[in-house]
């Protein structure tokens, strides 16, 4: 009886551990091609006012040409979960957490309102991380359309 509690407890250990390792294998490879960000998403973002901090997901963003690939952090997935076209971005507004998202995002986070294909969505990293990305926006190759407020 011992033994059995005993050798599954380890088994247990060890799927933490492996699953661990995972994560951080997983994260390594998005990183490894370089150009990527922490940076939180609320996809179908309400309007202005809602600051709930309801709704957002911490991950990781990878530009890869004209496209940013946003990656859940704790997900197994290997294919980006939203996947944000340059010429469709069109930056509405910026703004610092307020209410409980100040609790929900990273404490140097500034939001970026904006709408990808009719759709509202903010995202949240640091400031440098947003100079980037806005640099990013505005380097848009000659003849497409860019919208950064």
């Amino acid at each position: 009886m011992i033994l059995t509690l005993l050798v599954c407890g380890l088994a247990l250990i060890v799927l933490v551990l492996v699953g661990l390792f995972v994560f951080g294998l997983r994260r390594r490879l998005i990183q490894r091609s370089g150009g990527t960000f922490d940076c939180s998403l609320r996809w179908d973002a309400p309007e202005k006012g809602d600051t709930s901090g309801k709704g957002w997901g911490y991950g990781v963003a990878r530009y890869n040409g004209d496209r940013v690939e946003w990656f859940r952090v704790f997900s197994y997935a290997p294919r980006p979960r939203r996947v944000l076209e340059r010429s469709a971005i069109e930056v509405v507004d910026r703004r610092a957490p307020d209410g409980e998202e100040e609790l929900a995002l990273l404490s140097d986070a500034i939001v970026l309102g904006c709408q990808h294909r009719g759709t509202r969505l903010e995202l949240a990293m640091s400031e440098d991380a947003l100079t980037g990305f806005l640099a990013w926006l505005e380097a848009a190759p000659p003849g497409q359309r860019v919208n950064v407020a």
